[in-house]
């Protein structure tokens, strides 16, 4: 019994330095409590978030606020299409002593931080984007043959703009399901934006303040993992994300006529801590079925790719990732 007592005290505790952390983000990031809470939940599962909008929509200023807010060490990357490997990893560089002996000293580049945003990532050839592959699972690179682990806690938040195509190279899906989670960017309600005018073009603006330190993100990371789930929410996960599988018996026609593959058990991972983390910001010491339901569309969103005829027809997988949770949202409204 003391063990859950002190779990429910220390989700409390961190439950409060949550909510500062979120109001000193959004006197920078003004509204957009959805975008805010999608990347919170990211940083909260030690993920890495993919923000797709268009330009001028406050990424890059959320990003930064974030870096500043959760006391990481944060780098930002311009992606362009000549961008090398070595320009995000290092390099080793041939230095001469002053006795004459030459050798080789690694200079980092700019991945060795916590907080890496890589803006435009799409921009980048794929050897580029392949040099983060490693980084993002394994939490380090290889450079001349020798391991080296990056900072923890790492997290690389990407942008990219969705109607730029030409001059592109689209992310590969195996670079995609490396994403916790996809946050779509929209653009501001009337109120908001006339609040974002009057912050943002005056003499003065807000500054961002340091919440936590990296330790306690860390220690706020693996308190999630401890949060409990109940047996009726890991069935709907699985459920769910069973039913965005073309191949799978209990898949809808819509996805057997629309989806070309579905998502993989990394999905239901995502799922898994996602939802604790929307619980946890919102207060509840665990997660129900609606924060399967809320988190359905950005876990599962770039994890599915549709065919070449549903492209054609003009359907979306935002659609029929809608339609396939709204058959388990009525299923638990019946129950």
């Amino acid at each position: 019994m003391s063990d859950e007592t002190d779990l429910v005290a220390e989700i409390d505790v961190l439950g409060t330095k949550l909510a500062a952390a979120r109001e000193a983000i959004t006197r920078r990031f003004i509204g957009q409590e959805r975008v805010v809470d999608l990347t919170l939940s990211a940083l909260l599962c030690g993920g890495h978030a993919l923000l797709i909008g268009l330009p001028g929509l406050g990424k890059t200023r959320l990003v930064d606020t974030l870096s500043t807010v959760m006391g990481l060490h944060g780098n930002r990357v311009q992606f362009t299409p000549d961008l090398m490997p070595a320009d995000i990893l290092g390099s080793e560089v041939l230095e001469k002593a002053k006795g004459g002996t030459r050798n080789f000293r690694f200079v980092p580049g700019p991945i060795f931080c916590q907080l890496l945003m890589a803006d435009e990532i799409n921009r980048a050839s794929p050897r580029t984007q392949s040099a983060l592959l490693q980084a993002m699972q394994e939490k380090q690179v290889t450079v001349a043959g020798e391991d080296r682990p990056l900072d923890a806690p790492f997290h690389v938040l990407a942008t990219q703009n969705p109607i730029e195509q030409e001059g592109t190279y689209p992310l590969p899906e195996a670079q995609l399901d490396r994403f916790l989670v996809q946050i779509d960017v929209p653009y501001p309600d009337r109120d908001t934006e006339r609040d974002i005018l009057l912050a943002t073009t005056g003499a003065t603006e807000e500054d961002a303040h340091e919440v936590f330190t990296a330790d306690e993100l860390i220690a706020a990371q693996m308190l999630l993992r401890r949060m409990p789930v109940g047996e009726s929410v890991m069935e709907l996960i699985l459920d769910l994300v069973r039913a965005c599988r073309p191949d799978d018996e209990t898949a809808s026609d819509a996805v057997r006529e629309n989806v070309a593959w579905g998502p993989g058990p990394r999905a239901a991972q995502a799922l898994m801590m996602t939802v604790r983390a929307q619980a946890l910001l919102q207060g509840r010491l665990a997660p129900n079925a609606q924060d399967v339901i809320d988190m359905a569309g950005p876990v599962l969103s770039h994890r599915m790719a549709l065919t070449f005829a549903a492209r054609a027809r003009g359907e979306s997988l935002s659609k029929v990732i809608g339609e396939t949770v709204a058959r388990f949202d009525a299923i638990g409204a019946a129950a």
